[in-house]
């Protein structure tokens, strides 16, 4: 009897955290019981940032050239297109290596997913809420170490509110903190997550139907192109919608 391709269960090997890390053309390297294969995708994403901010970055004076040039060019523009319009000068300064690290490191978890070794860490909810807890935890102790509980809460209530309306404002607003930072969480996990649903997919139709649906490896193509650019895009939003967040606290007179 002829086994059939089961290709749900091919996805959900290929997209969910597995203990196993399966390389082609080696035996599979069964992780230990504290490190998954996200886990090694995270370790691995750190390392590789480290090497390039600490060992290849030119530190020294002058005109940048070549491969710190380019990662100026995305700095220069975090900090001042995204962190210092929405906290200000003297916190943008201070809080834009926070969004540097937002950005590399969601960035280059997102194209390590792209590569067929290895596996998209950012499609797994439990990173995306530890990241977005990380926002969460700047949001409120940054808040009340720069403005006070008093200054906090006032973030939360608007001017000239009547006071018979607050009993229904205040717990939306605070509720509204949380929500924010769930959407940080789901917008990063579930795109990441659709996209290569989507290839994997595609490839399986080929695998299921043989040579008549080779047209779907084109179209698993263009997916692929589309997912380099969302992995861009979505580092670009985490980054961007946690200094808007960051900055209704910090700042709330604006």
């Amino acid at each position: 009897m002829t086994a059939t391709f089961d290709l749900e269960s091919y996805m959900m090997h290929h997209m969910l955290d597995q203990k196993t890390w399966e390389l082609p053309f080696l035996p599979p390297i069964h992780l230990p019981g504290f490190l998954s294969v996200h886990g090694v995708m995270l370790i691995i994403c750190a390392v590789v940032l480290f090497v390039i901010f600490g060992v290849l970055y030119d530190k020294k004076g002058g005109a940048p050239r070549g491969l710190t040039n380019v990662l100026e060019v995305f700095i220069l523009f975090i900090r001042d297109q995204i962190v210092k319009p929405y906290l200000g000068e003297e916190d943008g300064r201070k809080m834009t290596p926070l969004f540097c690290t937002f950005f590399f490191f969601i960035l280059f978890l997102n194209l390590l997913g792209l590569i067929p070794l290895f596996s998209t860490a950012t499609s797994n909810i439990n990173v995306t809420a530890g990241l977005a807890l990380i926002t969460f935890c700047f949001m409120i102790i940054g808040a009340f170490y720069k403005n006070g509980v008093k200054g906090f809460f006032h973030a939360l209530i608007p001017s000239g509110v009547p006071v018979p309306v607050l009993f229904l404002l205040v717990p939306i607003e605070i509720a509204g903190l949380f929500i924010k930072c769930f959407a940080l969480m789901i917008r990063l996990f579930a795109n990441m997550l659709s996209g290569h649903i989507v290839i994997i997919a595609l490839l399986g139709i080929v695998i299921l139907m043989g040579a008549k649906a080779l047209p779907a490896v084109i179209l698993a193509a263009l997916v692929y192109v589309l997912e380099l650019m969302v992995a861009f895009l979505q580092a670009y939003i985490f980054t961007l919608l946690s200094a808007m967040f960051m900055g209704q606290l910090y700042h709330p007179e604006h």
